[in-house]
Formats: C-alpha cells, structure tokens, sequence
C-alpha cells in the first residue's frame, strides 16, 4: 500500500510564537522534524502543507518538499487531508507534527504497517509506557486505554485507568498499566477525506482532542507500541530542553 508523510506546519503558533522556524541548533525546527521523519522506510516521501510563504521557503531552502495549503485550514488533519485529495494514488497519509523533532523513523513504519495488518482500521497512532507520576497526572500528557487487540477504547487527558488504590508497582508494571499517546497518525485516504464532514462531539469539546471525533463515529483506531515516548516542542522550556540533549548528542 503506497504511504506518504505529510507534516502540516503553521507559522502562527499560540504558546511558542513561529516556533516551527526556530534555529538554535543552526537548524529550523521544521528541518529537524522532517530529517527525523525521513528515517521512516515504508512511505514512499514526504512533504510538509505549510500555512504560509515563509515556512515553504525555508523548507525549500534545506532541499525539502514544501505545499502551500489553506491559510483558513482549521487543523493540521485538514492540511494533510488538503494534500490528499492532490495524490489520489496514495492510500495511506502519515500525519507528523512539525514540532516533533525527535520523532523516529521507525514509528513512522509501525503506523503505516498497524493500518496494513489491520484492514478495519481507519487510524492508526502509537503509544509508549507512561512510567513517571508527575506525567501521568499531566494534563498536556495525553493517555490512552486500548481493548485486548491493541484497539483504542479512550483518550484523555486525565489519568486512565484510575487506580481506585494508589500503589508505586503500577509505574513499572509489565505489561504497562498507563500507556502516553504520542501524536503521529496515519490515515486511509477515505477516512481521510470524510473527517472534516464529521460532527464535532462534546467529548472532543471537553477533552481537545481531535481523535475523540473518530470514536465516537465509530471508527476504529489501532495503537502500536514503541519503547518510549518523544517530546513535542509547545513551550519555551520544551524548545530549550531540546536544543540541551541535541547539542549534548552531537557536541561531543
């Protein structure tokens, strides 16, 4: 099944203002998720949907793929979805989040080969042992329940399970009692293309999280497992922890 990547990039950005140009490492933010992304094996490219002129330029600029799409867009699900009605030979679109930078090409397999190996899947995405208390109690530390065939049954933000009675095993459980969603999917094209004609349920309200929307119209969302979580970029201190372990990997 041909599968592409698609890494929506907005300018205006609330939290981190333009962080997708940020470059204190020498290199944009943007070019370090795309790097990380093209490590992937099966998709057959990639390409970012930028928001604005400025953003394509500068992923032109590092020899990347760059796409102008709707500046009215509502999320980056409709950008990637905006290229997907451009490549109606595509069957799978992998959305990667542009403030990513550490992402890992193998994820980006797993995704792909979740939705081939499951043909009544929809999405798929992937989690990763959630082992730090302070994290499971964070709300910006999204948390994922799935059934007995690695199906998502919930996402929220608050802790999932709650243990009636608290006990420190659970933290190192095996299998893992909490699991951290991390925010990569992947999408077949005709799902794809009917999301933004879905009604926006009052979980999704709630919760802001656009992957409640599938659930409650029923589709169904597999959930693969990787080692360990990585950190999206949405603060000044995420950028900053960034930028140390990058410089601290290759300074040395």
């Amino acid at each position: 099944m041909k599968s592409w990547i698609v890494i929506p990039a907005r300018l205006a950005s609330t939290r981190l203002p333009r962080k997708m140009l940020l470059s204190e490492t020498g290199k944009p933010l943007i070019q370090h998720t795309y790097e990380a992304a093209s490590q992937a094996r099966r998709p057959a490219g990639i390409c970012v949907a930028c928001d604005d002129e400025e953003i394509a330029r500068v992923v032109r600029s590092f020899g990347g793929d760059a796409r102008l799409t709707s500046p009215h867009a509502q999320s980056g699900t409709d950008r990637v979805a905006e290229i997907a009605r451009s490549m109606p030979d595509v069957e799978i679109f992998v959305n990667v989040q542009g403030d990513e930078p550490e992402i890992s090409g193998e994820a980006v397999d797993l995704a792909v080969e979740l939705l081939e190996r499951h043909p009544q899947a929809s999405v798929s995405t992937v989690a990763a042992p959630l082992r730090n208390r302070e994290a499971l109690h964070d709300p910006a530390c999204v948390k994922v329940v799935c059934d007995k065939d690695g199906y998502a049954l919930y996402f929220s933000r608050s802790v999932i399970p709650y243990p009636r009675e608290w006990s420190e095993e659970y933290l190192t459980a095996s299998p893992p009692c909490f699991l951290q969603h991390m925010g990569l999917y992947a999408y077949r094209r005709s799902f794809l293309l009917s999301v933004s004609n879905l009604e926006v349920p009052y979980l999704e309200r709630l919760e802001k999280l656009e992957q409640l929307r599938f659930l409650y119209h029923g589709a169904k969302i597999v959930v693969g497992l990787v080692d360990s979580p990585t950190c999206g970029i949405d603060t000044p201190e995420d950028y900053r922890r960034f930028v140390e372990r990058y410089r601290a990997r290759y300074t040395r």
